[in-house]
């Protein structure tokens, strides 16, 4: 005996449709403007196109921020990330070219990206780019014991 085949039903959009890629970066108020503090932005699954071969490049960004005025919202960091998705670009350009974008929109005290290309040809690919505003110096870091037995 067979069942009758269940049709499928049109439903209405969404009133927030599904994610999308961006090349929007939203900000929001720094809640602690009077202190350095850093933030780390880890993304182990970033992928863009080989300008040359249209092959996909992987990378695994991981961007370090000492915020000012304004932080980085994070989704919409993501769908930033997620829109070079189809686009080919170089290893050394599109690190540079996230780096001006964060920088541009949030002006932080101080911004470094730190993205690791994976093997491509045999050859891993290392791009690490630094902003630092003008006349900001990183206090010195804490130096705390290590416990016993470590």
């Amino acid at each position: 005996m067979s069942r009758p085949r269940l049709q499928p039903t049109e439903r209405p959009l969404p009133p927030n449709p599904p994610s999308a890629p961006s090349k929007e970066l939203h900000v929001f108020a720094n809640p602690e403007p009077g202190r350095d503090y850093l933030i780390r932005f880890d993304i182990p699954e970033f992928t863009c196109l080989c300008p040359l071969t249209g092959q996909p490049d992987f990378a695994h960004f991981m961007i370090d921020m000492v915020c000012d005025a304004l932080c980085v919202e994070l989704k919409s960091l993501k769908m930033y990330m997620w829109s070079f998705r189809d686009e080919g670009a170089f290893h050394e350009k599109v690190t540079n070219d996230i780096l001006t974008k964060i920088v541009a929109t949030t002006k932080p005290r101080y911004a470094r990206i730190h993205a690791l290309w994976f093997v491509r040809g045999g050859i891993t690919t290392t791009v690490v780019a630094e902003h630092r505003k003008k006349g900001w110096k990183a206090a010195l870091p804490l130096d705390l014991p290590v416990p016993a037995g470590r």
